[in-house]
């Protein structure tokens, strides 16, 4: 990562989730952004209105709205999130016929420009999409990661306290898998203080938890009709990016490339992850009951038949 210049984040989509993370970024005071979308004139003007807010939230970042990739040059790191959001009644794995050539050409023009640049994937079906960014720009795979874990842990989180009426700061969780229904939160690694909610909570609430937090995505849309979750979503990938350039010690929840870990391979998938800024430096495995385990391997295999479907669609 380029150190002799201030960071410089490039956000691929300047829809909901691009726009309100360009603005997480600058008021965090994490990087310059440039803010790239294919709708001519819509990220000058959200870049516009953002640099009028720099007075009011005293910072000094800048950020550059374009439609032109190479306005992207030198990034450190590149988030896309360009894609078709779902719509009420619509699984993740409906957008692959859409979002598989949007992803793979927004990852290939980006890298084209960024060479050295870490890549983060918003774009659903998360971990599908993760997977095609990879093959389509060759870069090592701990240079590309999704955004899943910490997002899918933040909704548990929030879930869990509101339960319980806990400070929401005091709780903590562990999910594993895919960015979906297969989602495996691991109860007795998630704890309020210290303490295991299996010792706070009782098996039936404690799947309900689970469950509406595997929903947590598809609630939203289906409250919002015509839109998706952004501001969650948004913040999720800001405190990934704050712990790549920050070289922050965090371990954080990320849908990162299995070579072997948790006994899969070849998929990209959820797991605690320590970010830095060569990407993801390391892998962390827990301990996995016998059925966790097998559930980890079923969702690697859902993946893994997705990502089939997906590599039909576009060559790479």
């Amino acid at each position: 990562m380029t150190t002799n210049r201030q960071p410089r984040v490039s956000i691929i989509g300047a829809g909901r989730v691009g726009s309100t993370l360009a603005q997480r970024i600058l008021e965090r005071d994490l990087a310059d952004v440039v803010l790239l979308d294919l709708l001519e004139g819509w990220p000058q003007g959200v870049a516009l209105d953002l640099t009028q807010a720099c007075a009011i939230e005293h910072h000094s970042r800048h950020i550059l709205g374009t439609n032109d990739y190479a306005d992207t040059a030198d990034s450190d790191i590149v988030v896309i999130t360009a894609g078709k959001p779902r719509l009420p009644g619509m699984d993740r794995t409906d957008l692959i016929q859409t979002n598989a050539a949007i992803v793979t050409g927004a990852a290939k023009a980006a890298i084209a420009y960024s060479p050295n640049a870490i890549i983060i994937v918003v774009t659903n079906p998360l971990d599908v999409m993760t997977y095609l960014a990879w093959k389509a720009t060759g870069l090592p795979s701990h240079r590309v990661m999704g955004m899943a874990g910490v997002l899918d842990a933040a909704r548990l989180e929030t879930f869990i306290a509101a339960e319980l009426g806990a400070d929401v700061r005091d709780v903590q969780t562990l999910i594993l898998g895919n960015h979906g229904q297969q989602m495996i939160p691991i109860a007795r690694y998630c704890t309020v203080s210290g303490i295991p909610i299996t010792e706070l909570l009782d098996a039936e609430a404690i799947e309900r938890l689970l469950d509406r937090a595997r929903n947590g995505g598809a609630e939203i849309v289906n409250l919002m009709k015509v839109g998706s979750a952004f501001y969650a979503p948004a913040s999720s990938v800001c405190k990934m990016v704050a712990a790549i350039l920050q070289n922050s010690p965090r371990i954080v929840g990320a849908a990162a490339y299995l070579d072997g870990e948790y006994g899969v391979r070849d998929v990209f998938l959820g797991a605690p992850c320590r970010l830095g800024r060569s990407g993801i430096v390391q892998i962390q495995e827990v301990d996995l009951s016998d059925r966790d385990r097998l559930a980890l391997q079923s969702a690697a295999a859902a993946v893994r038949e997705n990502i089939d479907a997906a590599l039909k669609i576009v060559e790479l």
